[in-house]
């Protein structure tokens, strides 16, 4: 890998530089080097995910998320034995090390996977009538409207492109005509796109029932109406890395308590905290399902996802969460539509 010397960061560098190394070198992984250059350990993009649902915070050090027992190879390992290293452990990336622990180099697969197709689906609800967004949506359905000059479904689409997928869903109901005139069969963004009509209201899972054959993959199953600069490979690894049935996207959320809190136990104050700030986790409208899942659905019966999620948890199947730290919001309001034209130029016009 050319460049690798960008990926370098020191133990005790803030996590969230950490962040900003891997959101500018599109690498998704950090090296962990000290003062002589000695790997220390790495740091994926699953690694800060998995920090963040621990509850650790953006400022502390790399070190505390940090793999400090990484899979190397050395000079001497052949190259396809490096390859079949990456394949058998399913590495995205295996650091080169000299004798000494001394970082030399980093294989990765993602140039053997460049342009690569994924075997995954997609998924999107762009079904609903929008009604909060009246009346821009009285002629024209909510996931087309334009953000950043361009229908908002045509950047998911053109992003979910890019990430590899070549067969793309759209579970249509509201002004279904607008979207096969919009996109038609997908050739024209090098895609295959095919429609799952919904006659009523079907719930943000119960179009998945339409689906004409079972898929091979997980599945990535998205609300139209998110704008958001999510890395769907690293979802789809996050999700296999542990073994999930279902994976969801989720968001931080905070809600400060305009007031000061009082703990009390048995007429007795334990302590006051000044208008604290709550953190929460909200559903972010993405999802990762197992095509198993897909059994849990009646062909013709409203689901929702949430209740959907639920019979899988009853059933025993791990259901896993996913933090999104890119950029994301939910088109729900006119502020929120405001607010995604205003940030499209920032953060998706080099994308």
């Amino acid at each position: 890998m050319k460049n690798w010397s960008q990926l370098l960061v020191g133990p005790d560098t803030p996590i969230i530089e950490v962040i900003k190394t891997l959101d500018r070198t599109a690498a998704q992984i950090c090296l962990v080097v000290d003062g002589d250059g000695r790997l220390l350990g790495t740091i994926t993009d699953g690694d800060i995910r998995r920090g963040i649902l621990r509850g650790q915070r953006l400022e502390e050090a790399a070190t505390a998320v940090m793999n400090a027992r990484p899979m190397v190879a050395t000079p001497a390992t052949p190259p396809q034995d490096r390859l079949a290293l990456i394949r058998a452990r399913r590495l995205r990336h295996l650091p080169v090390v000299d004798d000494r622990g001394i970082l030399i180099g980093i294989e990765t697969e993602d140039e053997l996977l460049a342009g690569e197709a994924l075997p995954n689906w997609a998924v999107l609800m762009v079904g609903g009538l929008g009604e909060r967004l009246r009346p821009l949506t009285a002629i024209t359905p909510k996931p087309l409207l334009p953000v950043g000059g361009r229908p908002l479904l045509e950047t998911i689409l053109l992003q979910l492109a890019a990430s590899g997928f070549r067969r793309v869903f759209l579970a249509v109901n509201y002004m279904a005509e607008k979207f096969e005139e919009a996109f038609g069969d997908g050739t024209r963004l090098g895609m295959d796109i095919r429609y799952l009509r919904e006659d009523g209201k079907m719930g943000t899972a119960g179009a998945l029932g339409h689906l004409p054959e079972r898929p091979d993959a997980p599945l990535v199953v998205m609300n139209g109406d998110v704008l958001t600069a999510v890395n769907y490979r690293a979802l789809l690894d996050f999700h296999t890395e542990h073994a999930a049935t279902a994976t969801m996207c989720v968001r931080e959320y905070d809600i400060e308590v305009p007031y000061g809190v009082v703990e009390v136990e048995n007429s007795r104050v334990r302590g006051l905290q000044e208008k604290p700030v709550l953190t929460h986790f909200i559903n972010a409208g993405i999802y990762v399902l197992d095509p198993s899942v897909l059994e849990r659905l009646k062909p013709g019966h409203p689901c929702d996802m949430p209740s959907l999620l639920e019979r899988v948890m009853a059933d025993g199947g791990p259901v896993v969460a996913f933090p999104i730290r890119e950029y994301w919001l939910d088109i729900g309001r006119l502020d929120d539509f405001t607010k995604a034209n205003g940030d499209y130029e920032r953060v998706f016009r080099d994308k």
